[in-house]
Order: C-alpha cells, then sequence, then structure tokens
C-alpha cells in the first residue's frame, strides 16, 4: 500500500473549506466558529455551508474541487492516475479560492462585467480567515503531490513539497506587494498620458544626471546610490572577513569578546550610530573641537553626504558580511591547506591559492547582502545624506512628499530592483560552476592552519582600529542615556529609564508595569520570537532546496528570495498597506501583516548564509542518508543541519533582532495595539526627548545579547570531528 501521506493533506483542506470559518472572524475562531452549521451569520460559516444555506455559489468550486483530488488522495490505483487526480482536483481548488478572493470586494463585484454577468451582489466579503488559508494550503501540497507522483523532483514529495511552498509564499508575500507597488509606475500625472508619464518619470535628470563629471554638484541619485552600495559592500566585506580570520584562525585573547564587538551594529536601534558619528565628527564634535583647538583646522560638516552614510553603512553592515562569512571561515578543511605545505608552498601561497578560493562563496554572498541592504537603507542616509540623495530617500520623499507621487516612487524601486538583479547576476558569474566542497563523510584530521604573517597583520591592522571606534561611538552616544539633557545638563541621572520602564506595586500586591516602553517592548519581543524561527526555517530550506535541486525557474525563485530586500523598507510598508487593506488578504492593522513583514523582509540572509555554507557540504553526505533509506527530511534533520549551525545562528540571530530594530517598513504597518519598539523611539527622537530614546536604545541592545548569547546556547557548535593542535611540549626534565 502507498504511503497516505496525501489523504492527510486532503484531510487539512477538506477541514478547512467544510468545517472552518472560511472568513477572518474579529474575535478570532472559537467553539461558535467550529460550529458554524448552526449560525445565521453567514461570514462565520464554512465555505461549504456558505455555498449551502446563504447562497454565494461561488464556494462550489472549492468543494468541487475536494471532490475532484479524492481519488488521487486515496492510496489506491496507479500512480499516473492518482497524479491526475490531484492535480486536477489542487488546480481547480487554487483557482477557485484566487478567483473568488479577487472577484468579490469591499463593495460586492470587483470588476464592472461580473456586475454586468451575474447583477448588483449587494453584498461584501471580508479577507480570507483560517478556514480559507488551511484550504489554500491544502491544496498547494495536494498539488506538489500530484507532480511527485508524476516524476517531477525525482518523485521527491517532501522536495516537491518544500518548492511548492517557497513559491506559494514568493508569489502572495513578495512578488504580489512588489507588483501592486509597481503598477503605479503606470498612473498618469497632470494633463500627462500614461506614456509620457512614465517617460518623465524615468528619464528625470534627477535619476540619470552627470553634472558632477564637470562641475562640484551631485550626482544623479542612481550614481550616487551605486558608488555607495560598491563602496560600502567591499569594505563591509574586507572587515567581516578579516574579523572573522582573527576569531577563527588565531589565538587573539580578546577574540570572543572581539566576536561580540561585531555584532553590536546589528543589534544597534535606528539612529544610534547616526547619532554618536555626529557626537564625534560633526560640527561641534569631540574631533572637530580638537582639531580646531590643537591644529587650528576647520574640519566644517564634512561628516554629512557621502562620507557619513559611507561610515555610518559600514559600522551597520559589517556584522551581516561577518555572520555570512564566519561559518564558511570555520568549515575550511584543513587538510586542503596541509597538504598545499607538504608540497612545499608556503603560507602565503597556501592561503592564496587553497584557502581564500574556497572562500569565495562566502565572500560573494557577504558582498552581495551588503550591496543589497546599502540599496535599501534608509536610516542613515536620512540623518546624514545631506544633500547626498540615494535612491531609498527619493523613494521616500516621493511617498510622504507634498506632492505624493506614487509613480515616481514606483519608477526608483524598479531602478533599485534592476540594479540588484544586475549585482545578483554577477555574483553567480563570480562564483561560477565550480566547486567548493571542504565537508564530505571522510575524516580530516588536518590541523587548522596558522595564518600567514603579512595576512596576520593586516587583519589586526584593519579590524583593531575599527573595533576601538565602535567602542567610542557607542560610548558617546548611550552616553546620552545617564545624563539630564545632552548638551546641556550634564547631571548624572537614572530618571530616563525610571520613566521608560518604571515598576510599581498595586495595593491588591500584584506588579504593575507603569513605565511608557513596556507595552511596546512586550510586543516587540513576542512578534520577533515569532519571526525568527520562521525566517531561519523557511531561509534555510530555501538554501537546501537552490544548492541541492536543480528544477526549472530555479534561479528566478533565488532571485524572488531576494526582492524584499532590494526594495527600502518605505516601499515595502506601502506596497503591504496597498495589497492587505482590502480583501482577500485583509490583515492591516493585525500582528500577521508585522510577521510576514518581518519574515520576508530578512529571508534573504538565512537563504545566503545557509547557501554559502551548503556549498562547503559535499552531497555525498545527504546521498548517502537517503541510499541507507532514511526519508530526506530525516537526511536534512540528522546530516545537513547539524553541519549548518552557523548558518542556522546567523539566520535567527539576524531575523530576531532586525524584527527588534526596523523602523521602515514597519513604520506604516504598526497599529495602537500594535506598537513596535523602534516606532516609539522614533516618536520619541521627533518629540527631542533624547535621554528615553536612548535609554531604551540601550536596554533593547542589553535584552539582544542576552537573546544572542542563549540562541548560541541552544544551537550550540558544529561539531566538525577535526583534531586540534596540541599544547606545547614541556623541556626534558620538566614537571607536567
Amino acid at each position: 500500500m502507498k504511503s497516505p501521506s496525501s489523504l492527510y493533506t486532503w484531510s487539512a483542506a477538506a477541514l478547512g473549506a467544510i468545517v472552518l470559518p472560511w472568513h477572518m472572524q474579529q474575535d478570532g475562531v472559537a467553539l461558535g466558529g467550529l460550529m458554524a452549521l448552526g449560525q445565521a451569520d453567514p461570514e462565520a460559516a464554512s465555505a461549504l455551508w456558505q455555498a449551502m444555506a446563504h447562497g454565494r455559489f461561488w464556494f462550489w468550486p472549492v468543494v468541487a474541487a475536494l471532490a475532484l483530488a479524492l481519488p488521487g488522495a486515496l492510496p489506491f490505483g496507479t500512480a499516473a492516475r492518482r497524479a491526475g487526480f490531484l492535480l486536477a482536483g489542487a488546480g481547480l481548488g487554487l483557482a477557485a479560492i484566487v478567483a473568488q478572493g479577487l472577484a468579490i470586494g469591499v463593495q460586492g463585484w470587483s470588476m464592472p462585467w461580473l456586475e454586468a454577468m451575474f447583477g448588483e451582489l449587494g453584498d461584501r466579503q471580508f479577507g480570507v480567515g483560517l478556514g480559507g488559508t488551511i484550504a489554500f494550503a491544502g491544496f498547494v501540497l495536494l498539488l506538489t503531490d500530484g507532480l511527485a507522483l508524476r516524476g517531477f523532483f525525482r518523485g521527491d514529495r517532501f522536495v516537491s513539497g518544500a518548492v511548492g511552498v517557497l513559491v506559494a509564499s514568493i508569489i502572495l508575500f513578495t512578488a504580489w506587494p512588489v507588483t501592486t507597488v509597481l503598477s503605479q509606475m503606470f498612473t498618469p500625472r497632470g494633463d500627462l498620458s500614461t506614456a509620457a508619464a512614465l517617460a518623465d518619470r524615468l528619464f528625470d535628470q534627477k535619476i540619470w544626471g552627470l553634472s558632477c563629471v564637470a562641475a562640484n554638484v551631485n550626482c544623479g541619485v542612481f550614481w550616487n546610490t551605486l558608488l555607495l552600495a560598491t563602496s560600502t559592500a567591499s569594505a563591509a566585506t574586507l572587515l567581516g572577513l578579516c574579523f572573522a580570520l582573527i576569531v577563527t584562525r588565531t589565538g587573539f585573547p580578546l577574540r570572543r569578546g572581539l566576536r561580540l564587538l561585531t555584532v553590536l551594529p546589528i543589534i544597534t536601534p535606528p539612529f544610534v550610530i547616526g547619532l554618536g558619528l555626529i557626537l564625534i565628527f560633526g560640527r561641534s564634535g569631540v574631533v572637530n573641537q580638537m582639531a580646531e583647538a590643537v591644529f587650528g583646522l576647520q574640519l566644517g560638516r564634512w561628516i554629512y553626504g557621502f562620507n557619513g552614510v559611507f561610515l555610518a553603512q559600514v559600522f551597520s553592515f559589517t556584522p551581516t558580511a561577518f555572520l555570512v562569512l564566519i561559518g564558511v571561515v570555520e568549515g575550511i578543511s584543513p587538510t586542503m591547506e596541509e597538504a598545499s605545505q607538504t608540497l612545499r608552498a608556503s603560507r602565503m601561497r597556501t592561503f592564496s591559492s587553497v584557502t581564500l578560493p574556497l572562500m569565495v562563496p562566502g565572500l560573494a554572498n557577504a558582498w552581495l547582502v551588503v550591496f543589497v541592504e546599502s540599496l535599501a537603507d534608509f536610516g542613515n542616509p536620512i540623518v546624514l545624506g545631506g544633500s547626498f540623495g540615494v535612491l531609498s530617500t527619493e523613494i521616500f520623499f516621493a511617498v510622504v512628499g507634498a506632492q505624493q507621487d506614487f509613480g515616481r516612487a514606483a519608477v526608483l524601486a524598479a531602478v533599485m530592483l534592476v540594479v540588484a538583479l544586475v549585482a545578483f547576476m554577477v555574483q553567480r558569474a563570480v562564483v561560477g560552476t565550480r566547486s567548493y566542497v571542504s565537508m564530505t563523510g571522510k575524516g580530516d584530521v588536518g590541523l587548522p592552519q596558522p595564518l600567514p604573517r603579512r595576512v596576520k597583520v593586516v587583519a589586526f591592522a584593519v579590524a583593531i582600529p575599527w573595533a576601538v571606534l565602535t567602542i567610542v561611538v557607542y560610548t558617546m552616544a548611550l552616553a546620552g542615556a545617564f545624563v539630564r539633557v545632552w548638551g546641556r545638563d550634564w547631571t548624572p541621572t537614572l530618571s530616563h529609564f525610571q520613566r521608560a520602564f518604571a515598576l510599581e506595586w498595586a495595593p491588591s500586591g500584584g506588579l504593575i508595569f507603569a513605565g511608557g516602553a513596556w507595552h511596546s517592548l512586550f510586543t516587540t519581543i513576542q512578534l520577533a520570537a515569532i519571526a525568527a524561527p520562521l525566517t531561519a526555517g523557511l531561509g534555510l530550506l530555501a538554501a537546501w532546496v537552490l544548492t541541492r535541486q536543480r528544477f526549472a525557474g530555479r534561479t528566478a525563485l533565488e532571485f524572488a528570495l531576494m526582492l524584499t530586500f532590494a526594495v527600502p523598507g518605505t516601499v515595502i510598508g506601502v506596497a503591504y498597506i496597498l495589497t492587505y487593506n482590502i480583501p482577500p488578504l485583509e490583515i492591516t492593522g493585525t500582528a500577521t501583516i508585522l510577521v510576514v513583514c518581518f519574515v520576508f523582509r530578512n529571508l534573504p540572509v538565512g537563504v545566503r548564509s545557509g547557501v554559502a555554507a551548503m556549498s562547503q557540504l559535499d552531497k555525498s553526505l545527504d546521498e548517502a542518508a537517503v541510499t541507507l533509506r532514511a526519508s530526506t527530511f530525516r537526511a536534512i534533520r540528522t546530516v545537513v543541519l547539524p553541519l549548518l549551525k552557523p548558518a542556522i545562528v546567523t539566520a535567527l540571530v539576524y531575523s530576531f533582532v532586525r524584527a527588534m530594530t526596523t523602523v521602515s517598513a514597519v513604520i506604516f504597518l504598526v497599529s495602537a495595539e500594535y506598537e513596535m519598539a523602534t516606532v516609539f523611539i522614533i516618536n520619541r527622537v521627533i518629540n527631542g526627548d533624547y535621554g528615553l530614546a536612548i535609554a531604551y536604545c540601550a536596554v533593547l541592545i542589553v535584552l539582544m545579547m542576552t537573546v544572542i548569547g542563549l540562541i548560541n546556547l541552544l544551537v550550540g557548535r558544529r561539531r566538525l570531528g577535526r583534531r586540534q593542535a596540541a599544547p606545547p611540549a614541556l623541556p626534558a626534565g620538566g614537571r607536567a
């Protein structure tokens, strides 16, 4: 008898369509919702009962799709016959759900021709709820089961299901909102037609202007963005590599502290780095005042513009490069380096011809991630950019400016996506099709080789000054939490912490969280804790699919996974509002839209770190497990995942802290019920309450450092079964 897994999936789809309420329930799904057959309210009924009792005929195709798919779900008959029923039923079910969801909106039929065909509806429908979600997911998995039975994906249901889940997720939460906002390019403007308005927006001199070549003015925002992103990606990747080499290949006594210091900027709430740089290098900053007092030099406003944004972005994104590279550097096989030295190669030649080439996937992926992050960065350019405009700030002003030109914002976002696509193709060309495997199923008894002297000197010369500068920036920035009024009253105080996080005892003996920041803190922690494992799991699953499977459309899927990363957070926020403010997915103002935004905004880092780590794993490892009759899922769980612990830590840490610290993507999505910590901080900054804002930032930094430690403790260290260098031998006659 065949495995009945398809029957379980069919049962889940039937549960969603026949039993559970199809639409969203304002008070959640309670027992009354499950017993919808006895209710008069059609919005609380299942799809079947809405069709039978309330005359909503558009649900009959969903029920018919279940009946059509049932013969394929039963474990009887040939694979071809079952596949035919599954594909037909699942295809009909998905088409019916999408069609009825888009056809009926907040005022009845969404399109005039539907009203002409069926008459005035006189009704509306709410967004898809629990029943519709489960039914949709069930039909997706039934479709992938049918494809596997037809021989696609080598007949592996797990692989087929994984690809189906990824594709459906990308379509729903990336392609759909991005397409919605990009469609605004074609809206007419003033007296201009659609084509003329598009051409006017696209060929604007503010985007492509090159007047800076002949005069002392700024270039177009395209060239500014390209220069900034290329410079930042190169510098951050170099810094990340230096830190990774010091932490993994040297005996530096402070390497654990250095490792913690490298991830400090990534857990920093908004504006702290910019504020610290201004306090050090601004017109009234410490460095400028010292230069004027000692040397009589007027340094002016050099921190505003390209210099300041570049410096702030390198601070912000070096941790991302480090997190991507650390697992790659650790995973390089010492045996290969020993073999090179056995053949009389010097340490420097071994590093340049063996070690460095094996890091190419990590370097290329780190560079790509930082490049795209720099493209989409909004916070640093808006604080330090001055007259140096980039695409992200121009998009923001197009959205929130007096003219509110969504068409211009869409054109700029499209330009940014093209740049990201070109960078993605360059990265693939650099990595190429060569093998970078350094972890196989064989024992590895090689000893990790010390760095060549020249490489060590360069690494320390680059990393240590940067680490010192990082400490200074954070010391200057966070000092504002402990003085009464920064710049005017330097009296030490803890009043800012008390206002934000005050605790009181109620007369009845209970504890009251009286501080104004508690609500936003608890909400942020809860949503970040939900989003982090989802982001890590989906990202690593995507990485495994992209590196281990070959199927049509794999490259398109890989680029689609980078889409939300390449679009500024402000655009993503607007896209989500435009897409999910009305049925069929009416989730604006809920916790769901925030979690979805976190997951798909931060997904690319988990994907790229997973791809870099998977590139080092020999396929024979998981193939051997499958040969020994382990399922694909079990092979991943017991063989692949233990070797991907650095990538797991990267995905979990990055997704959690980004969910805690992001602002541009969620500033349009928060509500009174779901206020995020970063929005609370920004509102305090706007009101000039810097002390409370910095105090909140200090608490968030301590909290996230604790969480990072817990994540490392829970995930554990990867055990590669390699020897460690023996301690130096004692001299003759010495005591043990």
